[in-house]
């Protein structure tokens, strides 16, 4: 998997994004602290055990750098920022369920201007797997000989 990057004075607007989940009942939202045990059982659950590291680490940051995809009270998706390195995104996710709905990219957008907000002028996202997502959401472009990057040396045992 290879890192992409995303020039952060040139993204898409957010609000139209959120407009389009509002509609469908879905909120998006930055996650508080108390959120942490409802996401972390959702995420080990739905991803992997890597990625509750991580998530456990943006919910250490004040403000905390995860946002939250919610239908009837229920998470449906999450995205996080600023987790294994500065100015990466990463991870993020929605359950099977809830995919084809936008969410993904309202979530993405979402962590991506809130990294702008916070001083960035682009921003890492590490070990994409669907580049042309990525690339269609935000513009994102991969960073050539980027594999593994970030994760050379990770143990997986």
């Amino acid at each position: 998997m290879t890192d992409m990057l995303v020039k952060l004075y040139n993204l898409p607007p957010l609000e139209p994004q959120i407009a389009h989940q509002n509609q469908q009942a879905i909120t998006i939202r930055r996650a508080i602290t108390p959120d942490r045990h409802h996401v972390i059982p959702w995420v080990r659950e739905h991803f992997s055990e890597f990625w509750v590291d991580e998530v456990e680490i943006a919910f250490t940051r004040q403000p905390v750098s995860v946002w939250l995809a919610t239908l009837d009270d229920s998470l449906i998706g999450f995205a996080c920022w600023e987790t294994t390195a500065r100015g990466f995104l990463g991870p993020m996710g929605v359950g099977e369920a809830a995919r084809g709905k936008g969410t993904g990219a309202a979530l993405l957008l979402a962590a991506l201007h809130d990294l702008r907000a916070n001083g960035y002028v682009y921003a890492i996202i590490g070990a994409v797997g669907p580049a042309d997502f990525y690339e269609k959401v935000c513009g994102a472009t991969i960073i050539p000989d980027s594999t593994p990057a970030g994760y050379a040396g990770l143990l997986r045992k």
